[in-house]
């Protein structure tokens, strides 16, 4: 249905723009405020699905636990951020007077997302479904720093897609891990990891930490550029998106304690063999990307700022003039 409205937003704006599939000319054409809103909602419709943002977002853990784990990993890392590049590339500036309009709305959506599954998170007993609905979560931080309208906050929630797709991958990757020896995604199956795989326990525990925002991780720093930029904003949006620090760590650290940490839980954790030389190599790269991007995010920010600039420029001059 979503995709639907959307195929109908754009073969509309094909004909209002004299036959030209071209985003740039899109970007120009003159839209009256009724038109705006009707193009926002047909985008909305797709791209609030394919984000996901609360409340369309149910298919996505469901997704998760029957997918293999390279689908995971590509469904995480790099599928979901087409919602996001959507609305940077067709919602703000061919309809901008519609999404300051609609502005307060995508940020509620977004907040509810931060907080509320943040808590949904909490009692996930499978592994794919925890972190899964955690993706949703770092989603919710890239739709509310776009609908800021800040060079901080736009800025902010396109690190955050980039940093989502190497630390929410490698979740993904390590819980594969454990299933290809295990077959169990349930929490409860494992215990004391660490003493038999110590080499992946440690990746693992760097995953987990950017995952749960850590300072001088990946996960980190989208989280924080757009948490400043709510603050700046408004500082009570500001104080409800930091809470998920707060949950990210409960969720996170959780699941780690009971999985890898303590005594070797059953028989099939005790004759648990660590990674190989394939498995470690995966895993080390990822860790260089979380902890680069982490550390020094500058090279990151610095090839995005003309084009956010540019963007935001863009989508501040009302077309209803």
């Amino acid at each position: 249905l979503g995709s639907l409205l959307m195929l109908v937003a754009l073969l509309f704006l094909y004909t209002k723009s004299g036959g030209s599939f071209d985003i740039a000319t899109w970007h120009m054409l003159p839209l009256g405020g009724t038109v705006q809103t009707l193009l926002f909602f047909a985008f909305f419709a797709a791209f609030a699905v394919k984000v996901p943002m609360w409340p369309v977002h149910t298919w996505l853990p469901d997704v998760h636990v029957e997918a293999p784990t390279g689908g995971s990993a590509v469904l995480a890392a790099i599928m979901l951020k087409l919602g996001g590049y959507g609305f940077l590339r067709f919602s703000l500036p061919i309809a901008p007077d519609a999404s300051h309009e609609w502005a307060w709305l995508m940020i509620a959506l977004s907040l509810v997302a931060v907080i509320y599954v943040g808590l949904v998170s909490l009692v996930q007993r499978d592994m794919k479904k925890l972190v899964a609905y955690s993706s949703v979560v770092h989603m919710g931080f890239v739709t509310l720093g776009f609908f800021l309208f800040s060079d901080l906050g736009v800025s902010g929630g396109i690190v955050q897609m980039l940093s989502h797709g190497f630390v929410s991958g490698a979740m993904f990757l390590c819980i594969g891990v454990l299933y290809d020896r295990v077959h169990s995604r349930e929490i409860a199956s494992y215990g004391g990891v660490v003493n038999t795989m110590p080499k992946f326990a440690a990746f693992a525990l760097l995953f987990s930490m950017a995952n749960a925002g850590l300072p001088g991780t990946a996960g980190f720093v989208g989280e924080w550029m757009v948490i400043l930029a709510s603050v700046k904003s408004n500082f009570w949006i500001g104080a409800a998106a930091a809470t998920t620090l707060i949950f990210a760590a409960a969720y996170t650290l959780w699941m780690f304690k009971r999985v890898y940490l303590g005594p070797v839980a059953n028989k099939e954790v005790k004759e648990l063999k660590d990674i190989n030389s394939r498995e470690y190599l995966v895993l080390a790269l990822l860790a260089i990307a979380v902890l680069y991007m982490g550390i020094y995010p500058k090279p990151f920010t610095d090839v995005m700022n003309a084009s956010v600039t540019d963007l935001l420029k863009h989508v501040a001059v009302s077309k209803l003039n």
